[in-house]
């Protein structure tokens, strides 16, 4: 049978190389010189061709290893960087993490999360992809994803979940009246036309039924999936919306104003992630920086963890 090359093997014929003996070699190894013999008779009856010449009491390559000695040292090189990897990947500093996501955090609070998460880990990458509540759950069950944050949510046995209730505003454009307001209700909002969300969101529906509970109409302006959108739309005039604290934040010196909105109606954020792929560490640690962030905007009482 085959005998099979070992790295070992080739470290002894580097470090011999380098230092033309045998004794300097087992030094810089850490180990016998009849340990480094052993190892370079072992891998010259493999190659099946004499390792070294004798010239002036010290040990020259041939020119069958001076042939190889390029390849061998890439190996020895690729072994160093993989142990390197590996070690950047046990202390949390390497790796890749896909995330699926809301449109509009793609371009409000994600940026800024993950600036801050990869400023001290330098062999961390990151994908992040937009769309719509109904395919970020397609792309869990699929593990085509490491990690989702969406709405909407109810569940799904090949899905992990943990739920954050974060606080909602009432937005309008600046100067506008309801600033005379301590917090704004259905009621005070008689006679305007609201951006909301789309009818067959559960957003929605907690809205309506707050201004049903007030017995006051709802008058649609615009309806809209992203908060973003809406906030973009009050920035310029344009109605009144119930919106997250989150993103309405983001336009607080873009003409907007603010106040809070009573009833309590949370905006519910699901952060998911497929349950029979095994996370990461890097996956697990970057979810936790993720809710972490969101705690300054969580409502108190907020749904319990599911992921444990």
């Amino acid at each position: 049978m085959t005998r099979k090359l070992r790295l070992r093997q080739f470290e002894a014929l580097m470090a011999v190389i380098h230092h033309g003996s045998v004794t300097r070699a087992a030094k810089q190894l850490g180990i016998s010189q009849p340990a480094v013999s052993r190892l370079l008779a072992d891998l010259g009856h493999t190659l099946g061709f004499p390792l070294f010449d004798r010239r002036g009491g010290q040990l020259a390559p041939t020119q069958e290893v001076r042939f190889l000695q390029a390849d061998i040292q890439k190996v020895l090189d690729l072994m160093d960087q993989i142990g390197e990897v590996s070690q950047s990947i046990t202390q949390r500093k390497a790796g890749h993490i896909r995330i699926a996501c809301l449109p509009g955090f793609a371009t409000s609070h994600l940026p800024a999360v993950v600036a801050r998460f990869l400023k001290d880990r330098p062999g961390v990458s990151i994908t992040i992809e937009p769309d719509r509540p109904e395919r970020i759950l397609e792309w869990m069950i699929d593990e085509q994803f490491d990690f989702g944050i969406t709405d909407g949510f109810r569940g799904h046995s090949a899905v992990a979940s943990r739920d954050i209730d974060v606080r909602t505003v009432c937005i309008f454009p600046a100067g506008h009246e309801l600033e005379k307001c301590d917090e704004v209700t259905p009621t005070d909002l008689v006679g305007e036309r609201i951006i909301h969300t789309l009818r067959d969101s559960d957003f929605f529906k907690s809205l309506s039924s707050a201004f049903v509970a007030a017995n006051t109409g709802l008058e649609t302006l615009v309806e809209t999936r992203q908060f973003t959108a809406a906030c973009e739309l009050v920035s310029h005039g344009l109605g009144v919306a119930v919106v997250s604290e989150l993103d309405a934040l983001k336009f607080a010196d873009q003409g907007i104003s603010m106040r809070p909105f009573s009833p309590t109606i949370p905006h519910r954020l699901s952060l998911v992630r497929p349950t029979l792929k095994h996370p990461s560490a890097i996956t697990l640690e970057f979810i936790e920086a993720f809710a972490s962030s969101l705690a300054p905007f969580e409502v108190l009482h907020a749904a319990k963890d599911q992921t444990s």
